[in-house]
């Protein structure tokens, strides 16, 4: 007897009005078939007067107990919230979509104005997308503010068809002046890869009002991640984003990297398990250093994460008044490295909000890097040979006219004579031959003419500035140049920061550190990379140290115009 009591007060409960205008039916787990399966409920709802939110979730439903569901919903006018995640357990995929089309199609009947649609946890596929896709595209979801849609298995096809869906509510809604202003869109677990991701961030941009965005476990490349952080500049209240365990690398990183930048009302990050390694990192500092003064959270857990560039990941936090939790367990800072972090973030009483670093990997292989810097010698001695053969072709024709020096032969095998030779013009032609667009060319260019940089020689001391600032002023006064992918790609050529496109580093000499001394002078230079350069160069590197003396001027400098001075 004491069982039945607490079964029927257990029922009971789970059927009350929990909040006004809502009914619910959550977690009984509960199998319903069929019509008279469900009678009780469609009664309940065909009495509930006002009824705004119906709770399905955690029973299963089959094809004809849903569309008596439906039948009862079809004069509830004033219907906001479905919460029907987890309501197809144990059913075939075929029964899904026309139970989805039934409960769609009576909303559309009543008239209502949905405000939350939960559809998570049901594995329905493509075919579960074009149940709703009707629903969608109706104007009971002109109002739609939260759309999730967790673990559906929907696939690159069912993200392409809800894109759509929302693309075209989106115009119909806006045709009738009153836009889509959808805010909390999850699809975690949905297998969306580039293309489905690439298709639905096309109508996030679109939208311009999500404040939460959670796709994790997409299978998300950097082509599709680099869409979406095109797509959330053009959200400028996003709160939340959320993009965990998908595969950034350092081109998807600085993509949304170069989108944080727009977004101020960003509060939680969790970019942890995303492989947005070194190069990422530096450039996530900077936009984080740059803006988001309320930043939370930040997660950048199991990146591959050096612990130069966790470093800055530190430091970027600093005054950040409102931050909780720092997240860079799992990279590979090495016991050293762990307590240098913990140093800094001590250093700026913000010891307490560093996560866990118990599953640090530990610095990375010794051995293996070297593995791949003989691979990149044997691959670059290759290149210089055919660009030998190619120049000795191009000047040997004809081979008694002697071909005067232009900036590109000048930039192939750089001599302090080709320089000179350039004449008056010289930094004029640099301008015309290096595409300022592309901060790695840039990058290149620049150590390129200051490896010729004579201390010395003030002919040819005055000619490398001369080109360099020529090049760099240009750059700079650009407002799509990524100046921290410059920095990044000169630390990578230095060989300060390891690259994943394993780019062989340049063999240092005092004039790449003298002429860069003399750039970030300049007032085109930004304060703001300051930092960045300033961490690598006060740390112990052997790629530094034959130009000891130069390092020393260079770190001067920086100190002397870190941005706090």
């Amino acid at each position: 007897m004491a069982t039945d009591a607490v079964a029927q007060l257990a029922d009971s409960l789970a059927k009350t009005q929990v909040t006004e205008g809502e009914l619910s039916y959550k977690g009984q787990g509960r199998k319903f078939d069929n019509a008279q399966s469900v009678e009780e409920m469609v009664k309940e709802i065909q009495e509930f007067k006002g009824l705004q939110a119906l709770r399905l979730e955690g029973n299963t439903y089959g094809v004809e107990a849903a569309q008596a569901i439906a039948k009862a919903l079809e004069t509830k006018s004033e219907f906001k919230y479905c919460y029907w995640s987890d309501m197809f357990t144990g059913r075939l995929r075929s029964e899904i979509p026309p139970a989805l089309n039934s409960l769609g199609a009576a909303l559309m009947t009543a008239g209502a104005r949905l405000t939350v649609l939960d559809l998570s946890d049901n594995a329905f596929g493509p075919d579960g997308v074009k149940g709703i896709e009707k629903l969608l595209k109706s104007t009971a979801c002109h109002t739609l503010q939260e759309l999730r849609l967790n673990n559906c298995g929907m696939g690159i096809g069912g993200g392409k068809i809800l894109a759509a869906a929302l693309t075209e509510c989106y115009k119909q809604s806006s045709a009738q002046g009153t836009p889509l202003g959808l805010k909390v869109f999850i699809a975690g677990r949905n297998r969306l890869e580039n293309d489905g991701a690439t298709a639905l961030a096309q109508a996030f941009q679109l939208m311009g009002s999500l404040e939460e965005v959670h796709v994790p476990q997409n299978g998300i490349n950097h082509p599709g991640v680099t869409a979406l952080a095109t797509a959330m500049q053009h959200n400028p209240q996003l709160r939340v984003l959320n993009l965990n365990d998908n595969t950034f690398t350092k081109k998807g990183a600085i993509a949304m990297a170069q989108a944080l930048k727009h977004l101020r009302s960003i509060q939680v990050i969790n970019f942890g398990d995303c492989l947005v390694r070194s190069e990422g990192a530096i450039a996530i500092a900077e936009a984080v250093t740059e803006g988001l003064p309320i930043l939370k959270e930040l997660n950048l857990s199991f990146g591959e994460i050096t612990g130069e560039a966790a470093l800055l990941v530190a430091q970027s936090v600093e005054g950040k008044a409102t931050l909780e939790k720092l997240d860079l367990n799992g990279n590979c800072l090495g016991e050293e490295g762990c307590d240098d972090l913990r140093e800094v973030m001590d250093g700026l009483n913000m010891g307490d909000l560093l996560g866990s670093l118990s599953d640090d990997e530990g610095e990375p292989e010794e051995d293996d890097e070297e593995e791949e810097d003989d691979e990149d010698e044997e691959d670059d001695e290759d290149d210089v040979e055919e660009e030998e053969d190619s120049s000795v072709n191009q000047v040997s024709s004809p081979p008694s006219v002697p071909r005067s020096p232009d900036a590109a032969s000048f930039l192939c095998f750089p001599s302090p004579d080709k320089l000179l030779k350039l004449g008056t013009k010289r930094a004029l032609l640099f301008e015309q031959q290096v595409d300022v667009a592309d901060a790695g060319k840039t990058a290149e260019a620049f150590l390129k003419i200051s490896s010729v940089y004579n201390e010395e020689d003030e002919q040819v001391k005055s000619a490398v500035l001369d080109s360099i600032d020529a090049i760099l002023r240009k750059a700079f006064a650009s407002p799509s140049f990524q100046g921290y992918n410059f920095v990044s790609s000169l630390l990578v050529m230095l060989g300060l920061l390891k690259s994943e496109d394993k780019v062989k580093p340049v063999h240092v000499v005092p004039g790449h550190l003298q002429a860069l001394e003399y750039v970030v002078r300049q007032d085109y230079f930004p304060q703001d990379h300051i930092a960045v350069l300033e961490a690598f160069m006060s740390r112990h590197i052997q790629a530094l140290e034959s130009c000891s003396s130069a390092r020393n001027i260079l770190k001067s400098t920086l100190e002397h115009f870190r941005p706090e001075n």
